[in-house]
């Protein structure tokens, strides 16, 4: 089982370099990190925890230079996307963005993709999200042809790019591992680009039987990584039993001092189930 951490960092909370140390120094396999690029004022989508939205979504930093920040002072740890939200981003700068991080890391970026829940945070950046599975489809078949060929072009609904050159190549060959994150009506699009289903806070008693499903969809055997896992041992030990891949606890934003403390309780409980 390999253990990692998933959180919002924001200019209130420790920086990405210090974490991505102790992560490392602890034995943390990954750090993902959310992304929200803004919260407008109006907003009625309402937020899928319940209650108020917390204020670390919206304070967090962009995710691609937080994760850079980490990865260069790093030598194992995996850096991933926890979820990019390819409903509001351009498919051109993001495929620069991620093969660049993949380039900085040396291989070890991770490309956490998701269609997000806030409306009129989409509607802002053009997206309508009544289209928005489509558009993430699109824009992730675009990304791939810009990673995989060298002279590359797309041509669909959404996306029209003539023939262009795009570089950095992404450094892991095809291209980064892509987790789709999302219920059961992410399946399709898991089995499409998936190399791993990211799964929200599910138990495993729910999960499992998902798992099968998405077998069945997939047609293969999907590693999942399941996200904000709650400090429980028995729950744990239900996700070992599923042959669950990873599991990210999920790291409230602090200071320093008490994320180092958060830390050190995590490492002790994933070192029993290693």
């Amino acid at each position: 089982m390999k253990f990692g951490i998933a959180t919002f960092p924001t200019d209130e909370g420790i920086a990405p370099a210090p974490l991505g140390r102790a992560l490392e120094e602890r034995g943390f396999d990954s750090l993902f990190v959310a992304e929200h690029s803004h919260i407008p004022a109006e907003r009625t989508s309402p937020y899928p925890g319940g209650g108020d939205l917390p204020r670390v979504y919206y304070r967090t930093l962009d995710p691609f230079v937080a994760l850079t920040a980490a990865a260069t002072v790093t030598e194992r740890l995996l850096v991933g996307t926890g979820i990019a939200l390819v409903s509001q981003r351009d498919p051109i700068h993001t495929a620069k963005q991620m093969a660049s991080l993949d380039l900085v890391s040396r291989g070890r970026a991770v490309f956490g993709v998701g269609v997000g829940w806030n409306k009129e945070e989409m509607r802002d950046h053009g997206t309508d999200p009544t289209t928005r599975g489509r558009l993430v489809n699109e824009r992730l078949r675009a990304i791939r042809e810009l990673w995989t060929e060298e002279l590359a072009e797309f041509h669909g609904e959404f996306v029209d790019c003539g023939p262009s050159f795009c570089w950095p190549k992404p450094l892991r060959k095809p291209h980064p591992p892509v987790y789709v994150g999302g219920g059961e009506a992410a399946f399709g699009r898991v089995a499409e680009f998936g190399d791993a289903w990211l799964a929200n806070s599910l138990p495993p008693d729910r999960l499992g039987p998902l798992m099968e499903r998405l077998r069945e969809r997939a047609g293969r055997d999907v590693p999942v990584t399941v996200y904000a896992i709650p400090s429980d041992p028995e729950m744990i030990e239900g996700y070992v039993r599923l042959g669950v891949e990873r599991l990210l606890f999920h790291l409230p934003t602090e200071p320093e001092r008490g994320t180092y403390a958060r830390l050190d309780e995590f490492a002790g409980l994933a070192a029993a189930f290693r």
